[in-house]
């Protein structure tokens, strides 16, 4: 059965949408934050970050809130926020599921 579009997040689009819990952000702010936040463990690059900032845009989960040249600041949107604790509460999941261990034989 095929997965419905975003209800999961990947890893890069759950750093963009937490960057922008923040506060708005250009592109590079949010490549940056996600660099600094991760210790460098992931790094966006803007293929990949501007596809997500399109995808997100779309899906209204972001909107452009100022254009200065090329640069484009972007702020979340309640629907934006919804997803991220979504995605948040279900990687909690994870873990809480992930903590029983693994029984080796």
């Amino acid at each position: 059965m095929p997965r419905k579009s975003m209800t999961t997040l990947t890893e890069s689009m759950f750093y963009v949408l937490m960057a922008l819990c923040i506060q708005p952000m250009c592109g590079t702010d949010i490549a940056d934050y996600i660099d600094r936040k991760t210790d460098g463990r992931l790094r966006i690059g803007p293929a990949t970050l501007y596809t997500v900032l399109a995808k997100f845009e779309s899906e209204k989960y972001i909107r452009e809130t100022e254009i200065e040249g090329r640069k484009r600041t972007y702020t979340i949107t309640s629907k934006g926020i919804d997803a991220y604790f979504s995605e948040l509460e279900r990687l909690k999941l994870c873990v809480r599921d992930a903590q029983g261990g693994i029984n080796h034989e």
